[in-house]
């Protein structure tokens, strides 16, 4: 009796390797954090590099549309979103008023 191999869908299969590929990287960092250590700077410099960078990303998402300015309310949206979670409001209250603000800026026609 000899075994028959099934061969896997294109997608499937590169969901596997993907899935095989973030466990083993997430498998390294314990592995590797024994045997490589960073200057102290540097460690603080890739912690600012963090946040900058998701800082960056939210400049830009809410920023801009389809490479260009996308009107006043929704960056307004943001910063009343980001006022509340300043001053450490529940999660589902800053997203609400996040996009309530901004629905309200469009209903009273503020791009």
């Amino acid at each position: 009796m000899s075994a028959v191999a099934i061969p896997l869908p294109p997608a499937l299969a590169a969901m596997l390797a993907l899935a095989v590929g973030t466990f083993l990287l997430r498998l390294s960092g314990p592995a590797l954090r024994a045997r490589f250590t960073l200057p102290e700077r540097a460690g603080k410099l890739l912690e600012v590099s963090a946040v900058l960078l998701l800082a960056a990303l939210a400049a830009t998402s809410a920023l801009t549309e389809d490479h260009a300015f996308t009107g006043p309310a929704r960056p307004l949206g943001v910063l009343t979103g980001g006022v509340l979670a300043w001053r450490r409001a529940p999660f589902l209250v800053v997203v609400l008023a996040s996009a309530g603000a901004t629905a309200l800026l469009r209903l009273t026609g503020v791009p």
